[in-house]
């Protein structure tokens, strides 16, 4: 009827009026394709434990910019590459001087002087030194010699370790030696990402997406 329609009157215009319907169905059909990968990577993100502001860094665009097109496309990428790599090819971390990776225990703080602790910045900010201590079978391990357990007021709930006061030190009561890091050569990153996955599952879609975005006569 369309076709019969279009002989009869001015073909002309009703190519030009089919041309642009397929150009905005197709561009809306790689926007959601664009958009549901996008949200699908920051949802991988986000469950993987990485966190809310890493999940943002992955970004969509559509091209042409602001204009319908039967070419349109889609672009999705992050401003972490290197970061979601690692987690998608399951990168294997090896020290940067060929030696040991330290690995803070969970005894250690999670930061010091408002930067990721280190062997090097614990022992700054707690003028202690950290021995060394080989173990053949499992991960070496860096020792915090003389320290003193810190409990909670209220709860006596252990909320972390603390150098020996002198006190302590001269009676030898209450003395403990605390694993602050492990020592290994190498580690491999566990694989929680999947983009190649993901992303054939939403260029698969683009078709039915297109359909979808075409108005029925």
């Amino acid at each position: 009827m369309r076709l019969k329609a279009a002989i009869e009157g001015d073909l002309k215009q009703y190519m030009k009026e089919e041309y642009q319907t397929a150009e905005r169905a197709v561009t809306l059909g790689i926007r959601e394709a664009t958009n549901g990968l996008k949200m699908a990577m920051r949802r991988q993100v986000h469950s993987s434990g990485l966190g809310q502001r890493m999940a943002n860094t992955w970004r969509g665009d559509i091209y042409p910019r602001g204009q319908n097109s039967i070419r349109a496309a889609g672009v999705v990428y992050t401003r972490a590459s290197k970061i979601m790599e690692g987690f998608d090819q399951g990168t294997i971390i090896r020290s940067k001087d060929g030696f040991w990776l330290a690995i803070p225990t969970p005894n250690a703080p999670k930061r010091i002087m408002g930067k990721k602790t280190t062997p090097g910045n614990y022992e700054k900010a707690k003028g202690t030194r950290l021995q060394f201590v080989y173990r053949a079978n499992g991960p070496s391990l860096l020792v915090a010699r003389e320290m003193q357990p810190s409990y909670k007021p209220r709860t006596g709930e252990l909320r972390g370790f603390r150098k020996a006061s002198k006190r302590t030190l001269s009676t030898g009561r209450g003395l403990t030696s605390v694993v602050m890091f492990w020592l290994v050569p190498q580690v491999k990153m566990p694989r929680h990402l999947s983009f190649q996955q993901q992303a054939q599952k939403w260029n698969s879609r683009i078709p039915q997406l297109i359909l979808r975005h075409w108005p029925e006569e």
